[in-house]
Protein backbone atom coordinates (compact mmCIF):
# COMPACT_ATOMS: atom_id res chain seq x y z
CA UNK A 1 0.00 0.00 0.00
CA UNK A 2 0.89 3.52 -0.75
CA UNK A 3 1.53 6.02 1.94
CA UNK A 4 2.37 9.40 1.66
CA UNK A 5 3.11 11.33 4.83
CA UNK A 6 3.66 15.44 4.59
CA UNK A 7 5.87 17.46 7.29
CA UNK A 8 7.24 20.89 7.69
CA UNK A 9 3.44 22.82 8.24
CA UNK A 10 3.46 25.91 10.44
CA UNK A 11 2.66 29.37 11.37
CA UNK A 12 4.97 31.77 9.55
CA UNK A 13 5.09 35.83 9.11
CA UNK A 14 3.88 37.41 5.97
CA UNK A 15 7.01 37.25 3.93
CA UNK A 16 8.72 34.40 5.63
CA UNK A 17 10.17 30.83 4.23
CA UNK A 18 8.65 27.07 4.85
CA UNK A 19 10.07 23.97 2.94
CA UNK A 20 7.18 21.02 3.20
CA UNK A 21 8.33 17.75 2.43
CA UNK A 22 6.13 14.55 1.53
CA UNK A 23 7.62 11.07 2.06
CA UNK A 24 6.01 8.04 -0.08
CA UNK A 25 6.62 4.95 0.80
CA UNK A 26 5.27 1.16 -0.39
CA UNK A 27 6.33 2.09 -4.19
CA UNK A 28 8.47 2.86 -6.01
CA UNK A 29 8.46 6.60 -5.91
CA UNK A 30 10.70 7.16 -9.15
CA UNK A 31 7.90 5.83 -11.03
CA UNK A 32 5.44 8.79 -9.54
CA UNK A 33 4.33 12.28 -11.04
CA UNK A 34 4.03 14.14 -7.50
CA UNK A 35 2.48 17.21 -6.86
CA UNK A 36 1.18 19.86 -4.13
CA UNK A 37 -2.27 20.62 -3.68
CA UNK A 38 -3.66 23.47 -1.27
CA UNK A 39 -7.12 24.04 0.26
CA UNK A 40 -7.90 26.85 1.93
CA UNK A 41 -10.44 27.44 4.46
CA UNK A 42 -14.06 27.49 2.68
CA UNK A 43 -12.55 27.07 -0.73
CA UNK A 44 -11.89 24.09 -2.75
CA UNK A 45 -8.80 22.43 -3.28
CA UNK A 46 -6.57 23.69 -5.95
CA UNK A 47 -3.09 22.88 -7.87
CA UNK A 48 -0.16 24.42 -6.36
CA UNK A 49 2.36 22.44 -8.62
CA UNK A 50 3.55 19.38 -9.59
CA UNK A 51 6.71 17.64 -11.01
CA UNK A 52 7.04 14.92 -13.31
CA UNK A 53 9.31 11.13 -13.14
CA UNK A 54 12.00 11.04 -15.42
CA UNK A 55 12.34 14.43 -16.61
CA UNK A 56 11.53 16.53 -13.32
CA UNK A 57 9.36 19.02 -15.41
CA UNK A 58 7.53 20.72 -13.66
CA UNK A 59 4.38 23.33 -13.52
CA UNK A 60 2.72 25.85 -11.05
CA UNK A 61 -0.48 27.74 -10.21
CA UNK A 62 -0.46 31.12 -11.71
CA UNK A 63 -1.09 32.60 -7.54
CA UNK A 64 2.46 30.65 -6.84
CA UNK A 65 4.37 31.26 -10.25
CA UNK A 66 8.09 33.39 -9.13
CA UNK A 67 7.22 32.13 -5.02
CA UNK A 68 7.05 28.55 -4.61
CA UNK A 69 9.79 25.70 -6.02
CA UNK A 70 8.75 21.82 -6.28
CA UNK A 71 11.70 19.50 -6.44
CA UNK A 72 12.28 15.81 -5.77
CA UNK A 73 14.85 13.25 -4.37
CA UNK A 74 13.96 10.07 -5.79
CA UNK A 75 17.33 8.69 -3.53
CA UNK A 76 15.11 9.98 -0.74
CA UNK A 77 11.70 9.20 -2.38
CA UNK A 78 10.70 12.69 -1.66
CA UNK A 79 9.15 15.43 -2.40
CA UNK A 80 9.52 18.80 -1.63
CA UNK A 81 8.02 22.66 -1.63
CA UNK A 82 9.68 25.61 -1.03
CA UNK A 83 7.72 28.61 -0.21
CA UNK A 84 9.01 31.92 -0.09
CA UNK A 85 7.40 35.15 0.22
CA UNK A 86 4.61 33.71 1.67
CA UNK A 87 0.98 35.90 2.06
CA UNK A 88 -1.78 35.73 4.42
CA UNK A 89 -3.16 34.33 1.19
CA UNK A 90 -1.34 30.91 1.04
CA UNK A 91 -2.86 29.88 4.64
CA UNK A 92 -4.05 26.43 3.98
CA UNK A 93 -3.96 22.73 3.95
CA UNK A 94 -1.18 21.36 1.96
CA UNK A 95 -1.41 17.45 -0.02
CA UNK A 96 0.61 15.98 -1.49
CA UNK A 97 -0.51 13.55 -3.91
CA UNK A 98 0.94 10.74 -6.10
CA UNK A 99 -0.40 9.48 -9.48
CA UNK A 100 0.93 6.53 -11.94
CA UNK A 101 -1.43 5.79 -14.29
CA UNK A 102 -4.69 5.44 -12.87
CA UNK A 103 -3.47 5.34 -9.26
CA UNK A 104 -4.26 8.29 -7.03
CA UNK A 105 -2.96 8.18 -3.48
CA UNK A 106 -3.25 11.01 -0.97
CA UNK A 107 -1.45 12.41 1.90
CA UNK A 108 -3.06 13.18 5.16
CA UNK A 109 -1.95 17.14 4.50
CA UNK A 110 -0.09 19.68 6.55
CA UNK A 111 -1.08 23.34 7.76
CA UNK A 112 0.60 26.61 6.56
CA UNK A 113 -0.77 29.30 8.46
CA UNK A 114 0.38 32.93 7.26
CA UNK A 115 0.00 35.24 9.89
CA UNK A 116 1.61 38.50 11.84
Amino acid sequence: QVQLVESGGGLVQPGGSLRLSCVVSGDTFSMYAMSWYRQPPGKERELVASITTISSSTTYGDSVKGRFTISRDNAKSTVYLQMNSLKPDDTAVYYCKARRYFSVYWGQGTQVTVSS
